[in-house]
Order: structure tokens, then sequence, then C-alpha cells
């Protein structure tokens, strides 16, 4: 085209030969003058023309390369924090900007967070937050407009300061937003150094980038979305089956929270049940930290777990270690958790307990997850009671057998009666075989209370106690009784065999050691070691008579302790005076 130009306009360029047709007064060179004129006017104007459309063109050429660069990070990047880093970089270099920021709105707490930057502020990512409408970055995110100031942007009316960002030492300042089906997902930023006014080019330009990333950002949070369904369905599916496949409660309950946490991605994972005294207990943990120790009981309304159950709904907190209960960021620091979810277990209208899921770094347990989780809930709610009923129909079979058990021991002490008892009446004699009677059926009484085949030894005492002083304790007489020391749980077996043991002694203690006195007490301790459990059983009564043995004594009562201590329960049993002198001590030690 110039070439073309050149040509048209060199025959005029003799300016002699010009100047000489210009001072003649013909007509028609004058006509033939003002045409030349008009076409170099023409010509001038195409070829301004063709420079703008060539400059137009080279700029659609980067627009266009820019757009392929962002397409291939956004596409070849492994996650969304390395991509935004990317596009970050990219946009700086395209767009002739010294700085850009990159914000993601986070819709649980409804603030952007600084996600990406360029190298001069990575290390400000996630440090710096705004509200929606906060600064120009906010307004743009709530308007979803561009802005564009092109000189002292730091005094724009919408502006906030942040002295980390350095934003004195910026003038201009370009922000659009990243939407996507016309929600919010963040902003992107450029700034310069100086005075700097942004074309349309630019502008369209880096929406164009921000439009591209916010597409692979939904993008990517669907595919998330998806995968997570998935794993949770199947989670749902695995963790049904294995827990309805077991009957012992100890084993479901240590397979649910186990496959649950490892499913569900979490790092602690507990179910608290609630006890006879109605306070929530850890029956089941998993952790990833080898953290399975016991828990102190929590009431109902304590705590997470205490407010689901009360409130008998889910409850979450998105970040304990910034939780509004003083307790709680201590103890999520030192347990290294930031998210838990809080899920009630129901059957029938009933809550039973809670399963908790505690996650290593913050987290927004959507409502889709919770419904996973309370149908997990649901389904471990059902196990558990299917394996109560289970274990307490193998232990009714079972108390068939023992009571059949029982009752001929109760025919064997009534023989033992009959041949060694020196009773003076006969009344004295149904009476010792009503007490160890009532001695068994304690124990039995105290089973069908609890959830497995063991009963707690002292609930056993204090059955003794309270049967001893309604019953046995003659009138007239004050004897005060009273249990302390550590509770342990023994099978059923050594439990019957512990109560006949300890109403013996209980019974030996109100004949033997009160029979001549009138006030008193009998106290038994409880003692539980590594190895060995102790039960002792003290009174304040008189002392043993001189030169007592009990193997050498005529009492049956004794007899039978010492028969059921070293036969059933493997121990030793001693009886001797109180250290001062003052009443007696029996001692039964049996291993664990």
């Amino acid at each position: 085209m110039k070439d073309r130009i050149t040509k048209i306009r060199a025959p005029w360029r003799n300016r002699r030969l010009f100047a000489a047709l210009r001072r003649s007064h013909d007509p028609d060179i004058a006509l033939l003058q003002q045409e030349i004129d008009a076409r170099e006017r023409q010509l001038h104007d195409a070829a301004h023309l063709i420079e703008r459309l060539r400059a137009e063109l080279e700029e659609k050429r980067g627009e266009a390369e820019a757009l392929r660069r962002v397409g291939e990070a956004t596409g070849s990047a492994f996650d969304t924090e390395e991509m935004l880093k990317v596009t970050a970089d990219i946009a700086v270099s395209i767009t002739g900007t010294d700085s850009c920021q990159v914000y993601l709105f986070d819709s649980a707490k409804e603030e952007l967070v600084l996600r990406a930057a360029d190298e001069s502020f990575a290390n400000m990512v996630g440090k710096i937050r705004l509200k929606l409408g906060e600064g120009i970055t906010g307004w743009v995110a709530k308007e979803r407009k561009p802005v564009s100031v092109s000189k002292h942007a730091y005094e724009d009316h919408r502006f906030k300061y942040f002295p980390e960002m350095r934003e004195g030492e910026y003038e201009s300042m370009l922000s659009v937003p990243l939407v996507t089906r016309g929600d919010i997902i963040g902003v992107i930023n450029v700034r310069t150094r100086r005075p700097h006014d942004y074309t349309k080019n630019q502008i369209r330009l880096l929406s164009g980038i921000a439009n591209q990333v916010a597409g692979v950002i939904e993008r990517s949070r669907r595919v998330r979305q998806l995968e997570r369904h998935a794993v949770q369905l199947h989670t749902l599916s695995e963790v049904s089956q294995a827990i309805t496949s077991s009957m012992y409660l100890e084993e479901l309950l240590h397979l649910f929270v186990t496959l649950t946490a490892r499913t569900m991605g979490y790092k602690i994972c507990s179910v608290m049940l609630l006890d006879e005294k109605g306070e929530l207990v850890v029956k089941a943990k998993q952790s990833d930290n080898g953290d399975n120790g016991k828990k102190p009981a929590l009431k109902i309304g304590e705590y997470v777990a205490g407010k689901a159950v009360a409130e008998r709904k889910a409850v979450t907190i998105f970040d304990l270690q910034r939780a509004a209960d003083p307790a709680l960021p201590d103890l999520a620091q030192r347990a290294g958790v930031r998210s838990i979810a809080s899920i009630p277990l129901l059957i029938q209208g009933e809550v039973i307990g809670a399963l908790n899921c505690y996650t290593e770094k913050v987290h927004n347990f959507i409502s889709e997850e919770l419904v996973i989780l309370q149908t997990l809930g649901t389904q471990a709610a059902l196990a558990i009671e299917r394996a109560k009923l289970m274990v307490k129909s193998a232990v009714v079979q079972e108390m068939h057998h023992r009571v059949k058990n029982n009752l001929q021991q109760i025919v064997s002490l009534v023989r033992l009666e009959m041949r060694f008892g020196k009773y003076t009446t006969v009344e004295d004699a149904l009476n010792d075989t009503l007490s160890r009677i009532l001695a068994i059926s304690s124990v039995h009484e105290l089973l069908t209370r609890d959830d497995l085949d063991s009963v707690s030894i002292k609930k056993v005492a204090e059955s003794i106690l309270h049967a001893t002083q309604q019953s046995i304790i003659p009138p007239g007489k004050s004897i005060r009784t009273s249990v302390e020391g550590d509770d342990f749980i023994l099978s059923l077996n050594k439990a019957t065999s512990m109560a006949l043991v300890l109403n013996e002694l209980v019974q030996n203690a109100v004949e033997h050691g009160f029979k001549t006195l009138n006030d008193g007490r009998i106290h038994i301790a409880l003692q539980e070691g590594e190895h060995e459990l102790k039960v002792t059983v003290a009174n304040d009564g008189e002392p043993l008579p001189e030169g007592f043995a009990i193997r050498g004594s005529d009492r049956l009562g004794l007899s039978i302790v010492e028969t059921l201590v070293r036969g059933d329960l493997q121990g030793t049993f001693t009886l001797e005076d109180a250290p001062k002198g003052d009443g007696l001590i029996a001692t039964v030690v049996f291993p664990r």
C-alpha cells in the first residue's frame, strides 16, 4: 500500500514543476490541483486506518495468545492454587502491569480471601480477607462490575488500605469479577506504580482471563463435588454392610468410626453413647495420631456433642480454634483439629448418643455431607440397638444356664448348712440361705441393666450392703455401711462368686463383730491394680478370738469364702485384726 501511495505522489514532488503550475492561472490546472489534494487526504486517512487496524490486529493476536497461555495454565495445573499462581503471573505479563492479585470468595464466611499473587506478595496469600462490599475489591465482588482507576487509587472512596500490600506505591488499579452462572467466584486485580489509563482492550482482556479462570474453578468444584458424593455414597454402602454384619457392640463401634474416618477423610471420628447417668461417654474412637485414650463424660448440653444431643440436630463449628467457647480453642489446638460436625444418634425418636467428626483443616460441612453423616448415624443407631438386643438375647440364654448352676450352688450351700451348720433355730438357717440367694439375685438384677455380660463390682457391693441394712442388722443396732475405691467390671461367673464372698464377709461382721456391740461401721474398699484386683471388708467390731485360723474354724461362712476365693476366683483370702486391734480386716486378692 505504501508503495502505491509513493507511486501516486512521486510525480508531484517536483517542487519547481508544482510551483510553475500554481503560478499559471489555467482553470483546468487548479481543478486538477484540488483533486490531487483530495486524493492525498484520502490516502493519508487510509494509511492511518491501516496502521490502526494493524495495531488492533497485533492487540488481538496478543489477547488470543494471552488467553491461550491462560488456557494452557488452567488445563495443566495440578490444583487450584497452582493454576491461580500461574494466572497471576500471566496477567502481569500480558497487561504490562506491575502487580496482580487473585481473590476467591469463601461462601461459608462470606468473605474474599487472597489466594494467589505475583512474587512480590506471595507471602500474603491466605492472610488478606475482605467482606463483600469492603474496599474496591469487595465492591467489584458485590456489584459484579469491573472498576478502572487510572491514578490515585488510594484516594478512591471505596478503597481500603492494607499496609502489607504496600498500597501507597501503586497509582492505578483495574479490578474485574470472576463470575460464573451469575455467582461470584472471586476477583482479579492488576496495578501499576505510575498513573495508567486502562484501555477497553485491557479491560476486555482481563475480563476474558477472569471468565476463563472462573469457568475452570467452577468445573473443578463440580468435579470435586461429584467425587465427594461418590465417596460418600460408597461410604454409606460400605459402613452399612459392615456394621450390620457384626453382632458385638465394641467391634461394631470400632469398625464404624474407623470406616467413617477413613472414607470421609476425617482426622478423628468418635462415637459417644449415653450411660445410665444420662452422660455422654466415649465408646469408640479412631484417631490418626494414635490418641485413643479415655475422655471424661459430658453432660447433655455441654460442648458440641452435648449440644447436638440436647437439640437433636447436627451441630457444626467451622473453626474450633476460633470458637466462642473459651475451652474449645485450647482443646482443638492440642488435638490438632479445626472443624467439627456432631450428629445425634436417634432410634425411634430417642437419642442414644452422638457421632463426632473432626477435620485437620478448616472445613465447611455442606448440607449434602451432613445428610450422609445423619444417614450413617441412623444406620449406626439401628446397628447398636440390634447388637444390644442380640447380646441381651445371648445373655438371657446364658442366664438360663447360669441360673441352673446357681440353683445347684444354692442346693450345695443348703446341704453344707445341714451337715456342718450349727444353727440354734430353723429361722437362723433360713435367714443365712435367704441372704446367699439374695446375693446371687443381685448380680442377675444388675446384669439386666448393663449392656454386656459383665457386672460392676461397686454396684454388687452397694446392693449387698443395702440388703444387709434391710434384713440382717437386728433392730436396736446402728451399723453404718459404705463403699469406696475403684469400680471394676467382672464377668458373670466371677461377679456371682464375689457377691457370695461379700455377703458372707458382711454377714460374718454383723453376726460376730457386732455380737455384743450396738454401734459400728462396715466399710468395703475396692482397688484395681495393674495385674490384680483387691477387695477389703473392714469393720470396727470385736477382734478375732485368740488362736483363730480360717481353715481350723468351724464357721461355715468363712469356709465358703475360702473355697470360692481359691476355686472360682483363683485368689487368696486373709482375715486379721485391724492394726490397732480395733475390729477386723478381711482381704480378697485375685488376678485381673
